[in-house]
């Protein structure tokens, strides 16, 4: 590389998200880039221009070690739409005259669905106007819902996080027995597609039964029918867990928290903000039945559990961070970097970089077929395609009996 390379952290962090900027810094530096600038809360915080020289952070092995297992976005991360080409022109010359400042040969951008719509916009304005900047994207999110990718990088360890937790909720609810019974409802986020909430089922093993229920946005919600089979569950055992997703909703198109609460907050991508399932249904039910209900709200912890990564898609993201980098500098522009599988047993996963128009404002969801008739649980199949994703351990650098994190300053 000839050039400098900026890379930015976008939309919400993952427990992995560092390993992919750990990734991008190291094949960076490896290709001769003179510098590896950091976007301070993406490109929002470019706008401003906000960097940093990411050499005066990772200055030897242990803080890339340090770095692969920092949770949340080093960097910093945004939730920033860029305005088409068309509607405001002046947005992007800023961006590209703060990059030929630089000398920024490849700009790396690691995210979700809404950030490959950043690298889309950028890319397409690069070729417009004869700019020699490369844009490629670098995958990132928990959701799991990036098209034309088998898996996203930060899914596996979410997946392996909310298997262990809804596994030692399952043992806790067993600890004391209430009159009418003990029913636990699980909120784990997903939107539109439900691939955290079916990580529930990896919790069902020789010694656990796994949750009772696993409710997933891709399919309409029934309350009545979910509140019978939670009466027939009672009537056998005396402590019932579900696991549903923040995004459930009706057959007509209302989101299941929003029949507690009013959903007041939406953010740059028109998204609402959901919270409140759990709560909903464990009001529902204990009104139902008048039995003991528990509200679990899995939140932030689900993504930013870096004690519980998975090995798996630590590396993976490492992988990827470096795949994009390799992909800007052989002449890859307006594409991502996407995971495919090579097979299952032994697992074998490689990269390979697709156009990102295909990816941005796309949504992969979880198969019908991997979800049962009645839509009250995932089958076999799924549970084999998470299955891999969630092998090994990344042991955390532990001082004074605490992981120790790379820091910077805000």
């Amino acid at each position: 590389m000839k050039g400098n390379v900026i890379v930015g952290q976008s939309g919400g962090p993952t427990a992995a998200i560092n390993s992919s900027l750990a990734g991008v810094y190291r094949t960076a530096k490896d290709r001769g880039a003179n510098k590896v600038y950091g976007m301070l809360f993406g490109i929002q915080g470019l706008l401003q221009e906000r960097y940093i020289d990411l050499s005066e952070y990772i200055t030897n092995d242990l803080d890339t070690e340090l770095l692969k297992r920092t949770p949340a976005a080093f960097l910093g991360s945004c939730r920033y739409k860029l305005p088409e080409i068309h509607e405001n022109k002046d947005v992007y010359e800023k961006i590209f005259s703060i990059l030929d400042k630089l000398d920024i040969e490849a700009f790396i951008y690691i995210g979700g669905n809404d950030s490959m719509d950043t690298i889309k916009k950028l890319s397409d304005y690069a070729i417009v106007t004869g700019y020699r900047t490369r844009f490629v994207g670098c995958p990132k999110t928990i959701d799991n819902d990036l098209a034309l990718t088998d898996h996203t990088p930060g899914y596996g360890s979410a997946a392996k996080y909310i298997g262990t937790s809804v596994k030692e909720i399952i043992r806790d609810s067993f600890c004391l027995e209430y009159g009418k019974g003990l029913v636990s409802i699980v909120e784990i986020m997903g939107r539109n597609a439900g691939w955290l909430t079916g990580a529930a089922a990896l919790a069902k093993g020789e010694d656990c039964s796994g949750p009772d229920l696993i409710y997933l946005p891709e399919i309409p919600f029934d309350i009545e029918a979910f509140s019978t089979k939670v009466k027939d569950l009672l009537a056998k055992k005396p402590s019932v867990v579900v696991a549903v997703s923040e995004g459930i909703r009706l057959a007509d198109g209302r989101y299941v928290c929003e029949l507690g609460q009013s959903v007041d907050f939406v953010d740059a991508f028109g998204h609402k903000q959901l919270s409140g399932t759990a709560n909903y249904l464990a009001s529902y039910i204990a009104g139902e039945f008048g039995c003991k209900t528990r509200a679990i709200e899995l939140s932030t912890l689900q993504r930013s559990a870096s004690h519980c990564s998975s090995r798996v898609d630590i590396l993976e993201a490492y992988q990827v961070g470096g795949a994009a980098v390799k992909a800007a500098d052989e002449g890859d522009s307006g594409k991502m970097v996407v995971l495919q599988r090579l097979s299952d047993d032994p697992y074998q996963c490689g990269t390979e970089v697709k156009d990102v128009h295909k990816i941005a404002n796309d949504e992969k969801v979880v198969p019908r077929e991997w979800v049962t008739e009645d839509g009250s649980y995932v089958t076999d199949d799924f549970v084999s395609y998470v299955r891999p994703l969630i092998q090994g351990d990344v042991s955390p650098v532990m001082v004074d009996g605490i992981p120790r994190h790379l820091y910077r300053k805000n």
